[in-house]
């Protein structure tokens, strides 16, 4: 195979290379320093203490005894969901409403 058909084969294979592309995908502060719905549901963020969430959300609904190593513990209030992990809040959601 001489030089010339060589470099030909090599530059074809080279053209039909594609440029590699990333998708670029935002998601949200996971600490939901944002309402993440329509009806903008503030709710605490991670990081708080049970102390704050109550003082500033008021006693929940109900609340969870602490379960698993380390403890977690679920307050329910009527519009969110807290979760904590010892005494600071590691999520708050909003709970789907069933049909």
């Amino acid at each position: 195979m001489s030089k010339i058909s060589i470099i030909l084969t090599g530059l074809f294979l080279l053209s039909g290379i594609s440029v590699a592309q990333a998708e670029v995908i935002s998601i949200a502060d996971p600490r939901y320093d944002v309402p993440n719905t329509a009806s903008g549901v503030v709710r605490p963020t991670q990081g708080m203490s049970m102390q704050r969430v109550e003082r500033d959300y008021g006693t929940a609904q109900s609340k969870s005894v602490p379960v698993g190593d380390p403890p977690i513990t679920r307050w329910v209030y009527e519009d969110f969901v807290v979760f904590f992990e010892h005494n600071l809040v590691i999520h708050s959601v909003v709970p789907r409403e069933q049909p």
